[in-house]
């Protein structure tokens, strides 16, 4: 009910698979209906709820109905494809996943998701395959575009680019390979103050399974939680704030990982 909350961006490996994942969704929308009919709604548009999707969940048994359930609840489609090539995506993601992402997103298009004149929103998401910053995104976007519209006749609205970020699983691939120093190195290069005001940690919040609050998704990874002293014990959960303003006097906790946020284009 606070106006100034905009987004719901729901994230995971593959967040639909979880139990609470359609109830997450009806319930703010049921909530949204109620306060409209009530005439209390205080937002000028809906809620948008962003469905972190992997594509591939789209054909897992059982899934048979997601993409009607998405629809019927406009849900805000952002999917993770690596690369336009088959060959790169299989290599980063395992064989056939390709094919099978070039499926749900044919799928979603044939229920309206990125077409003209709908509010389905599909936007697609690029990270590099290795230790470099990602291209332009105007121009990538155009690329993927082009590739996509004339190999399969896909369609989608925007491409983000994501700087890879030096945590968990990329940080140890880097370290066994003798390159985080100079990956690392490329990031504070490549430091670009003007990628500051837009931040996500400035402007969103993450939250864990069990309601511990992070200024961010990366942060939620490493385990650096809102309140926490400085051996990152302790910390804040939903349960302990009745708004956002109770989070105004906690600072931002940052670490070596946020060059890769404020490099080159910026990752937020």
């Amino acid at each position: 009910s606070t106006p100034s909350i905009h987004t719901l961006d729901i994230t995971g490996g593959a967040p639909e698979l979880n139990n609470n994942f359609r109830f997450i969704v009806s319930m703010v929308r049921d909530m949204e209906d109620k306060r409209k009919a009530d005439g209390k709604e205080i937002r000028q548009k809906p809620l948008d709820i962003i469905d972190r999707c992997n594509l591939t969940v789209l054909q897992e048994p059982g899934q048979e109905d997601l993409i009607e359930f998405l629809v019927k609840h406009k849900v805000h489609i952002v999917a993770s494809l690596p690369c336009y090539s088959a060959d790169n995506v299989d290599t980063q993601r395992g064989n056939g996943v390709f094919d099978r992402s070039m499926s749900g997103l044919l799928a979603l298009n044939e229920a309206g998701y990125g077409q003209p004149n709908t509010d389905l929103k599909l936007d697609l998401v690029y990270n590099p395959l290795g230790a470099f910053l990602p291209p332009p995104q105007q121009n990538l976007e155009s690329k993927y575009k082009e590739v996509l519209k004339d190999n399969f006749d896909i369609d989608f609205n925007s491409l983000f680019t994501m700087t890879n970020m030096p945590v968990k699983r990329f940080t140890d691939f880097l370290y066994r390979r003798n390159e985080l120093k100079d990956y690392m190195d490329l990031l504070v290069r490549n430091f670009n103050s003007d990628t500051m005001d837009s931040l996500m940690c400035k402007n969103t919040i993450s939250v864990g399974y069990d309601g511990r609050i992070f200024d961010c998704d990366f942060n939620q990874q490493l385990g650096y939680t809102i309140g926490a002293n400085d051996e990152f014990v302790g910390g804040k959960t939903v349960f302990d704030i009745n708004s956002l303003n109770d989070l105004q006097c906690d600072a931002i906790k940052n670490d070596n990982h946020c060059f890769g946020c404020t490099a080159g284009m910026g990752s937020s």
